[in-house]
């Protein structure tokens, strides 16, 4: 018996995340006294696979079929149920990002298998089998059972450190057979972003919220995202007022990030705000009002006009990186 675990892969690499997901599914195979196979699909070289090994995985089943190139949850769900029963997994672990959540509910079906979503430890019991999770948009914790015989789990971004294990992983291609009629989605065209760090991928982001009073004052932000080697963010308000692109906005209605740092600057932090933000490893808040909700989320808090802390910030990093 294995802990199967789901690694995505972006054009042919392997991300924090995957390595992420792998170290986890070590934790859990030593609780249980198993193994780790890691599943890849796509077109990776066996250099890329091997660095799987390097965080716990002791075997490595690659499937690189052609019907396979565009990501279709129904046609993955099915090989993760053919890959999951021929290695006899009762275990299966995917990110809990929006491959994950598309795959578990279909895997779920399929296998029988109960999910415990969203989960950021390692299981508190095997019997009963429980996991921990946050509910209530990160304002409260569940202890979750799963009774069911295999068991699914999605783990949350950034709330499992990465460890090398290394192993001397085995790398298995596999050929699986798609009937064309499976496939359901089409890709027609892809614009890929350039020159700028994609969001969800960040482990630094700087946000902005109606406190930076204008679009004009959003210099300094960018600014110490790019010092930091970060991304920016904002505010659902800011991007309905157009100061940013809606491909920025973070919160319950945008994207949900887990980043390590996340630099709140002029946001107050409504409900829908934080729950988009409240997995960050560590927040950082900025804010005139030392009664804002945002203060109760961060780790650590200025109580200032960001227009006025925000450059001094800047300006700090900057001697820093000197």
């Amino acid at each position: 018996m294995s802990v199967l675990v789901y690694t995505e892969n972006w054009d042919g690499k392997f991300k924090k995340l995957s390595f992420e997901l792998v170290s986890y599914a070590a934790g859990v195979a030593k609780m249980t006294g198993s193994s780790v196979t890691a599943l890849s699909v796509g077109r990776v070289e066996d250099a890329e696979l091997k660095k799987l090994g390097d965080y716990g995985a002791a075997k490595i089943v690659n499937v690189n079929n052609d019907q396979l190139a565009v990501f279709d949850s129904q046609v993955y769900a099915g090989v993760l149920a053919d890959i999951s029963a021929g290695k006899g997994s009762k275990i299966i672990i995917l990110a809990n990002n929006n491959t994950g959540k598309a795959i578990a509910p279909r895997l779920s079906v399929r296998l029988k298998a109960g999910v415990g979503s969203g989960v950021s430890r390692l299981p508190l019991n095997l019997n009963p089998f429980t996991v921990y999770k946050r509910s209530y948009s990160g304002n409260a914790f569940a202890h979750m059972e799963i009774n069911s015989d295999i068991k699914i789990l999605t783990l949350a971004q950034n709330s499992f450190d990465i460890a090398s294990t290394p192993n001397t992983a085995t790398i298995e291609n596999t050929f699986v057979t798609i009937e064309a009629s499976q496939v359901k989605t089409v890709v027609k065209n892809v614009e890929k972003q350039t020159g700028k760090m994609l969001l969800t991928d960040a482990d630094i982001v700087v946000s902005g919220g109606r406190g930076m009073k204008s679009p004009d004052n959003w210099g300094p932000i960018v600014e110490l995202a790019d010092l930091l080697g970060g991304a920016t963010a904002c505010s659902r308000p800011v991007s309905d007022e157009g100061w940013r692109p809606h491909t920025e906005h973070t919160g319950q209605t945008g994207k949900i990030i887990a980043p390590n740092l996340y630099i709140a600057v002029g946001i107050s932090g409504a409900t829908q705000h934080l729950a988009g933000i409240s997995s960050s490893k560590y927040i950082v808040a900025i804010n005139t009002d030392k009664d804002a909700p945002i203060f109760e989320a961060a780790q650590y808090g200025i109580v200032g006009d960001a227009l006025k802390v925000l450059p001094k910030l800047v300006e700090a990093v900057k001697e820093i990186k000197k």
